[in-house]
């Protein structure tokens, strides 16, 4: 069989099984969660071994920290995982909730109601936990889901989905639900973006080149999750101690993932005083910093920051750092950098803080906040598909809600037009 027949019989597999998804019991998909987080903990062993092997491979080839970083599974990982799972089982089903409903003049009996999306195809790089999350998300919310990871997790990928797949079967799921793309060759992703006759939808999760291909090619219908040109901007009235924790933590928390910080701007008022200290603590995290010129005659050992910069997701310990008049220069300077991710403002002033939540253009605008929040499971939804930087249908961190669709439902008693 060649790539081709695989991917269509896999996606066809799939169509049948949304099918029957779709009439599955919130008591079966809980119970099914429930086995699938046991069973990451209890064959954690299994994983760990496939992960030791990916990263051996990808440190052979000479890829960098961070990606490293978003590849590596340790138990505590795994133990991420398995809640994420279970805090899906214990999210509300959205799927028959009704959010409209009325009764016409000709007494037609109209109700909107959230429905299963259908098949829902993943695509993402690097990080194995996507795995779990989009698994359990897909199968809560009445989904079928077809998953294709990237080359460099793919051992890692598959001890875990088989893991899942078999558990989830085991507890009444239909069988086809679940299912993953075993092959390396990137002619799988071509396939996917135009498997229209069974895909509902495609999420890509990963980086800048991914979503642009994704979005760029497919045929199917794109969920875009962004990269993450994420900014704090510090105000003159912030407090410095409060900055500073704040700046510290959303760029050296986790530099690898997209709501870390790439970018600080500073209220010239504050600069000179604040900025010593910035430095201090970020070299301190062994964090590079590249200052616009006005940052630099402040801390003269900055590298100088170029035009690029302010357009660059490093996804490392790496720091770009602008010197602003106003409140205004700032909004200005995100909103024509960003992508639509997560930005912070660090403030005692109301008012600038009310300003700058509505003229930033962001899926996720903090007051006085790390970025480093805008997560599914900080934000409650148990795990997340991913985050949209775009404005149809979803935006901000996707859980079980971003994964339906509508359907009317009409009562009649022999109405006609």
């Amino acid at each position: 069989m060649d790539l081709e027949e695989l991917m269509q019989q896999k996606a066809a597999a799939a169509k049948q099984a949304a099918y029957k998804m779709a009439l599955v019991s919130t008591v079966v998909k809980n119970q099914a969660l429930a086995a699938m987080a046991d069973v990451l903990e209890k064959r954690s062993s299994l994983i760990l071994q496939a992960n030791a092997e990916d990263l051996t491979e990808a440190r052979e080839k000479g890829m960098k920290r961070s990606y490293l970083d978003r590849l590596m599974l340790d138990e505590n990982r795994i133990s991420q995982m398995a809640e994420g799972l279970r805090q899906i089982a214990a999210l509300p089903d959205p799927i028959g909730e009704g959010n409209y409903s009325t009764i016409r003049p000709n007494g037609l009996e109209i109700r909107r109601v959230q429905v299963p999306l259908g098949v829902i195809g993943i695509v993402y790089e690097a990080r194995p936990n996507v795995t779990a999350d989009a698994a359990g998300l897909c199968l809560k919310s009445g989904n079928a889901v077809l998953l294709r990871g990237g080359s460099e997790a793919i051992r890692s990928n598959q001890a875990i989905f088989s893991l899942l797949a078999e558990a989830a079967y085991h507890s009444g799921i239909p069988e086809g639900s679940l299912q993953f793309v075993e092959t390396t060759d990137r002619k799988a992703v071509d396939i996917m973006l135009h498997l229209n006759r069974y895909l509902d939808v495609i999420i890509p999760r990963g980086g800048a080149g991914l979503i642009r291909r994704v979005v760029e090619s497919s045929s199917v219908p794109v969920i875009e999750t962004g990269s993450g040109i994420c900014h704090t901007f510090v105000d003159e009235t912030a407090d410095f101690a409060m900055a500073l924790k704040i700046a510290v933590n959303a760029k050296t928390s986790r530099p690898s993932v997209c709501n870390a910080m790439e970018t600080l701007l500073v209220h010239e008022a504050i600069a000179p005083e604040f900025l010593p200290r910035l430095q201090a603590a970020m070299e301190e995290k062994k964090v590079e910093l590249r200052g616009c010129a006005q940052a630099r005659q402040i801390c003269p050992s900055m590298k100088e920051a170029t035009e690029e910069d302010w357009a660059t997701e490093y996804g490392d310990l790496i720091l770009s750092i602008k010197v602003v008049r106003d409140l205004e220069e700032a909004i200005d300077h995100i909103n024509r950098y960003n992508t639509g991710h997560s930005e912070t403002i660090v403030t005692e002033n109301l008012a600038n803080a009310h300003k700058f939540q509505r003229a930033v253009d962001a899926a996720a605008v903090y007051v006085n906040a790390s970025t480093r929040f805008t997560d599914g499971f900080e934000f409650g939804f148990g795990a997340e598909i991913g985050i949209s930087t775009q404005k149809l249908h979803a935006r901000g961190p996707m859980g079980l809600q971003a994964l339906t669709g509508m359907k009317y439902l009409i009562y009649g008693e022999g109405q006609i037009r």
